[in-house]
């Protein structure tokens, strides 16, 4: 068996669990974080670091579209990489400590004038964010170069959504109360250590994934000039029709988690209620375990339609439940299944639509492609689905700790509810473009491999 046969054979081979699970440790560590600051982060402004709702919005809103466009630029940086690691995992060693470091940072809470503080949340939020690109762009970019099977590239994505979840659910569920419980009724300080906990949590999690990923598809990849790299985007219709479709489900989800403090504090008279329903979007592990047996029976682009859809009916539903907690938790949950199924499905996709781009243009931008389609629409996404809140709130006269008119109160019941469910419902009216492109992958893979092989044996 000659080298080239050998290599070919390998970079189809199954990838080993251990391995499945040092990819999951990545979004595990990146959820963990990030999502401590899109669940909490404009409640935590205006009700602990004690910005205005007006000005938090500001923030949110402007650092995250200066810092969304930072996605490409790590995108060619990615593409230009070559060390014995690949190009995609150094950057799991590389981004760990300033990862770390910026979050805690963010929530470090130092006592300056009302402009200072400003500033500081500006800068801070600023940096975190491209911190977080640098991290999580290569999450996305190291996916096609982990296996060239299909299947094993959806088995890995959803091994590696599970992570995220579980990440999700330990930040999710128990920050206010590590929070309350380290502070000991001083909040400044309560998150403060839960910053720190939390990112020398995260920093572990990216060594590790460091030591045990692998990638493959080297011997192909080449460093690509700037213009080339957005060549590859040209005609590549499919990963426009993602993107645009990712960025809708991150105004969504943003606009959901962004208010859920908000709404069980002063709509239900209950603030803890607010972990027991992020506990709950848990349940979008159950879409993400639902996703390898749906792709087997219907198309991709069908199943992430249906994963919008059931999202968005379960927002609607909010209302209908009322004061009744056990209802709010039901239909929460029905939404958090549609949103497993919403978020998970684009990250495999996405590797997909990078084989489309090679296969169209001859070129293969999995740093640049992936880093639009990742980082760009969730900053975009959420920058925009955590401003919209916040400036309703700002228009209806929200004001921090006080008691809340009736106006304010159908506000937030509107951000929680109808607002995330209408961003669910465009976006899934857009994937219906998808379809007719999911048509030719199995030629595109066919054709693929067929040119790398020939590749190889001309080499």
């Amino acid at each position: 068996m000659t080298n080239k046969v050998a290599e070919a054979m390998k970079n189809n081979a199954k990838v080993p669990f251990h391995r499945m699970l040092a990819y999951a440790s990545t979004d595990a560590a990146g959820n963990l974080l990030y999502t401590t600051v899109t669940t909490f982060i404009l409640y935590y402004y205006t009700d602990i670091f004690g910005l205005s709702v007006a000005a938090a919005g500001t923030i949110l809103l402007a650092a995250r579209i200066l810092d969304a466009f930072d996605a490409p630029v790590w995108g060619f940086i990615i593409d230009h990489t070559h060390t014995k690691w690949g190009k995609s995992r150094p950057y799991f060693l590389w981004m760990a400590f300033p990862f770390a470091i910026l979050f805690v940072l963010m929530f470090w809470s130092p006592q300056l004038t009302t402009n200072a503080k400003f500033w500081w949340a500006m800068i801070t939020y600023l940096l975190f964010g491209i911190s977080y690109t640098g991290m999580s762009t290569p999450i996305t970019s190291i996916l096609p170069n982990l296996s060239n099977d299909s299947d094993e590239r959806i088995k890995l994505n959803s091994t590696r959504m599970i992570g995220g979840n579980i990440g999700y659910f330990i930040t999710a569920t128990f920050t206010l109360g590590i929070a309350a419980f380290l502070g000991k009724g001083n909040d400044l300080l309560g998150w403060r250590y839960t910053a720190i906990v939390f990112g020398i949590l995260g920093f572990i999690l990216l060594l590790f994934a460091f030591f045990d990923t692998r990638e493959i598809n080297q011997s192909s990849q080449k460093s690509l000039p700037i213009l080339q790299s957005i060549k590859a985007a040209k005609n590549n219709w499919p990963w426009v029709i993602l993107v645009v479709v990712f960025i809708f489900y991150w105004l969504g989800n943003a606009s959901r988690t962004s208010v859920v403090v908000y709404y069980t504090q002063y709509n239900l008279g209950i603030k803890g209620f607010a972990s027991i329903l992020n506990g709950l979007v848990m349940f979008q592990m159950v879409g993400m375990l639902l996703i390898p047996l749906l792709v087997k029976k219907f198309k991709k682009s069908h199943v992430l339609i249906l994963g919008m859809l059931i999202a968005a009916i379960g927002q609607l539903l909010i209302p209908l439940a009322g004061h009744s907690l056990i209802l709010l938790s039901v239909v929460w949950s029905i939404a958090s299944i549609g949103t497993g199924i919403s978020v998970s499905m684009p990250f495999a996709m996405l590797s997909d639509t990078v084989d489309y781009g090679e296969w169209k243009n001859g070129i293969r931008a999995s740093g640049f492609l992936t880093a639009i389609g990742s980082s760009f629409a969730i900053k975009i996404g959420s920058g925009l689905g955590g401003w919209a809140p916040s400036m309703i709130l700002n228009h209806v006269g929200y004001h921090a700790g006080s008691a809340q008119s009736s106006a304010t109160l159908s506000a937030i019941r509107f951000c929680i509810s109808y607002l995330p469910a209408i961003f669910f419902i465009i976006g899934a009216l857009i994937m219906v473009l998808y379809i007719r492109y999911e048509a030719k992958e199995t030629r595109i893979k066919a054709e693929l491999q067929e040119r790398r092989a020939t590749i190889l044996n001309n080499n």
